[in-house]
């Protein structure tokens, strides 16, 4: 009932902005044409299917607006954060290891979600502070640096002026154009390998018009083992929500942690992950591109965001749109992706930098410092029967250090506090 209210308020918001019909689906397809890059990028990346990553992003968006009462225009895609953890659970112990790590994730969020409301956010806030928040995200993109690497490797010239193209588009470009380079990077670099003869369009012209995507369904089989691989990401892309319903809040200059409530923006991210594994597709998460969208276009109504759910949707029932996709070249992709690993990076520098974390504080540079050098270095840990290692037990360890280390620093402070007292006393006596 609620989300029909809001349904309503959102149908008489769009006649009193004057948004027609036509521009309404425009506007549409531009938080599409911001998603669509990123958004199949994870799948060509893990070696799951595109069509189904388009078909559960769609979904989960829905899913997203109906448990937050179609309040908040947030659009759902692909994470990054679960690249290396899904390609790790992969190798060991297949697809359906893979798909049960990703649905474990979803219940994690839903806990997560319960939790929040029982204790309220400060819980939350307090649990990923900045200072375990920034170095994790770091790990993220810093630890991917390799695949990026040997992607590239493939073809460094055609990666080379992928990465031109993304890099100009984002730096120089205006208007909507500018909110889409990952997009247009991938175009121009598949036209650029297209002309060196490097991409076989067979595979396109054999492909049906429409078809059902691959859906790939977990079994019982899947390897109980996957899951410590993959649930413990959520740890950082529950920070990566929290951070990107912020920016919502203050691009909306709306509430969304308060109203729907941060419990429930998390439920509804939870459950479209969740789906999203049954499906066979990647987890998903909230989407920055349509953040930037909402910035460039200032037209905030969450019914253009459900409207390009659903084109999404239908996009994902058009076979030659997923086989077009496999044939991106890999050095295409490896273009792309040294962008955006540096970027994901870069997010938990700024993360550290606009939260003012003072790294002059050993309590700080310590954690900051052990956080880093755990994510990158890849280092696993095996506790009953599980195993720990990159990102997640990064996330683990700084959780942990940051919980532990407060209480040394009051020691720290109060015995620098008694030093100062004894040495003001002792310059009393000497001055008497």
């Amino acid at each position: 009932m609620k989300i029909l209210n809001q349904s309503k308020e959102n149908l008489a918001q769009l006649k009193e902005d004057g948004i027609t019909r036509h521009r309404l689906f425009i506007l549409a397809l531009q938080h599409m044409f911001a998603m669509f890059g990123s958004t199949v990028l994870v799948p060509a990346l893990t070696g799951l299917n595109p069509a189904v990553a388009l078909f559960t992003s769609g979904l989960g968006t829905l899913i997203f607006h109906l448990i937050t009462g179609g309040k908040v225009p947030a659009y759902l895609g692909s994470s990054f954060a679960f690249i290396a953890p899904i390609i790790a659970a992969q190798n060991q112990f297949g697809r359906d290891g893979a798909m049960l790590g990703i649905i474990t994730v979803g219940l994690v969020y839903a806990l997560m979600s319960l939790v929040i409301r029982l204790l309220g956010t400060e819980f939350f806030r307090k649990l990923l502070p900045p200072v375990v928040v920034g170095p994790v995200i770091i790990t993220i993109g810093l630890g991917l640096a390799p695949t990026a690497k040997d992607m590239a490797s493939e073809h460094l010239l055609v990666a080379f002026v992928t990465l031109a193209i993304a890099v100009g588009v984002s730096v120089f470009a205006k208007g909507i154009i500018k909110v889409i380079p990952i997009l247009l990077g991938i175009i121009g670099g598949y036209t650029f390998a297209a002309f060196l003869g490097l991409v076989d369009f067979t595979p396109v012209m054999e492909a049906s018009w429409f078809s059902l995507p691959k859906f790939a369904l977990p079994t019982v089989s899947g390897n109980l083992r996957a899951i410590s691989l993959v649930a413990p990401i959520a740890l950082v892309t529950m920070v990566e929500h929290l951070g990107d319903v912020v920016a919502i809040s203050s691009t909306v200059k709306k509430d969304f942690i308060e109203e729907p409530g941060l419990h429930r923006t998390l439920l509804g991210d939870g459950i479209a992950t969740l789906v999203a594994g049954l499906f066979g597709g990647p987890p998903n998460t909230t989407y920055g591109e349509n953040v930037g969208v909402l910035a460039l276009t200032k037209v905030y109504n969450p019914m253009i965001i459900q409207l390009t759910a659903v084109i999404v949707i239908l996009s994902s029932f058009i076979q030659k749109v997923g086989v077009l996709i496999q044939t991106i070249p890999t050095a295409v992709m490896g273009g792309i992706v040294f962008l955006l690993f540096g970027m994901i990076a870069s997010i938990g520098l700024r993360t550290l930098v606009e939260n003012e974390v003072d790294l002059s504080k050993n309590r700080n540079l310590v954690i900051v410092s052990v956080t880093l050098v755990v994510g990158i270095s890849n280092l696993t840990l095996n506790f009953a029967g599980l195993e720990f290692g990159g990102m997640g037990l990064a996330a683990i360890v700084g959780i942990i250090m940051n919980l532990i280390l407060p209480a040394m620093e009051k020691e720290d402070k109060q015995i620098e506090k008694e030093e100062e007292l004894k040495i003001k006393s002792e310059l009393r006596y000497e001055a008497n």
